[in-house]
């Protein structure tokens, strides 16, 4: 049975990872709170039982509102993934993935560590047919709304057929969430011309160019904020160079104009003018989170500094990939492409 048929019959059921992201569980109680009370969705959140239970007290919520599962362990900020994950099987991530797993939800959300739940992930969910690793990506810049950029770092040196991949899963995605029929996919590289770049790079631009996704060619840094394509595939060292510099861009250029303005505007109104400009070019504050991609099931993995909004959105994020089918449409494009290219 297909996710949308199960989504069709009742709620969607989202486990939650209770204890994952800096302002957790505070933010995250928060977030499901208000998931709870604004959307038709069914939320299982896991964590330590005596911190769930005051923060749900907080918002009058209890086990007949939300269930709530223990888990003994917290994975933390810092810890190395795969140490993590297997010395910690009772995270609480650990424990809202394996929800999945066993049928008792449909979606796993989690703002902790990026690299232990894409490791519980893979481990408890596995990937889909032709995917090796899981990929990250998503929108980059609220510049450029409708650009979305992977791998953002979970893949570092990649090969054609990898870069395909992605262009392909960015594709399904942005049809599926953001309602693009015929989304555009570019290749970033050092030179709009066809034979640019690295010998990786030529083989991918032929493989994209044959693969029958709307390829517009190669694109550069400088047409991101532009918006020249929908997706836009890179190696995963390159795309996390990308996304780390982009925050630290946004925050020199706020540091900048909160010194500049500082003279000529009233406090608030300078304020006003950064927070606007925070949001448009840091990538943190360009989305709560997204989906990682190639899982044979559906993860959503948000910042690490979510707060309540932010978790609210990913849970509704988990419930569109689940009603959607977004993992069994990325399985039957993914198998077109490769037996396309020979794989």
């Amino acid at each position: 049975m297909s996710s949308q048929e199960v989504a069709g019959k009742r709620k969607v059921r989202v486990a939650v990872d209770g204890m994952g992201g800096d302002h957790a569980p505070t933010e995250v109680v928060e977030g499901v709170a208000r998931a709870v009370r604004e959307m038709d969705v069914e939320v299982i959140i896991t964590g330590l039982t005596p911190d769930l239970t005051a923060e749900l007290a907080r918002h009058g919520l209890h086990d007949s509102t939300i269930r709530m599962v223990e888990a003994v362990q917290v994975v933390r900020d810092g810890e190395n993934a795969i140490i993590a994950a297997m010395r910690k099987p009772n995270s609480s991530m650990a424990v809202a993935t394996k929800l999945v797993k066993q049928g008792q939800a449909d979606a796993v959300v989690s703002a902790g560590s990026t690299g232990a739940f894409m490791v519980n992930a893979y481990q408890h969910l596995g990937c889909l047919p032709g995917i090796e690793r899981p990929i990250i990506g998503g929108p980059f810049l609220k510049l450029a709304p409708d650009t979305f950029l992977l791998d953002m770092g979970a893949n570092v040196g990649c090969q054609a057929t990898d870069l395909l991949k992605f262009a392909v899963a960015g594709s399904v995605f942005v049809k599926k969430f953001h309602g693009i029929q015929d989304p555009t996919v570019g290749l970033l590289n050092v030179g709009s011309e066809e034979g640019k770049g690295t010998e990786v790079l030529k083989e991918a631009y032929h493989l994209l160019k044959e693969s029958g996704l709307n390829f517009v060619g190669n694109v550069e840094g400088m047409d991101i904020p532009g918006g020249k394509a929908n997706v836009i595939v890179c190696d995963g060292f390159v795309g996390n160079i990308l996304l780390k510099f982009s925050e630290g861009m946004a925050r020199g250029v706020n540091a900048f104009l909160s010194r500049e303005l500082a003279s000529m505007l009233p406090r608030a109104s300078v304020e006003a003018v950064t927070s606007k400009l925070m949001k448009l070019i840091s990538t943190a504050d360009t989305t709560g989170g997204g989906p990682i991609w190639g899982i044979d099931g559906v993860a959503i993995v948000c910042h690490g500094a979510a707060r309540a909004e932010q978790i609210a959105a990913a849970i509704g994020e988990a419930r569109l990939a689940v009603e959607s089918d977004f993992v069994g449409a990325l399985r039957l494009e993914l198998e077109k492409a490769l037996k396309g290219n020979g794989q």
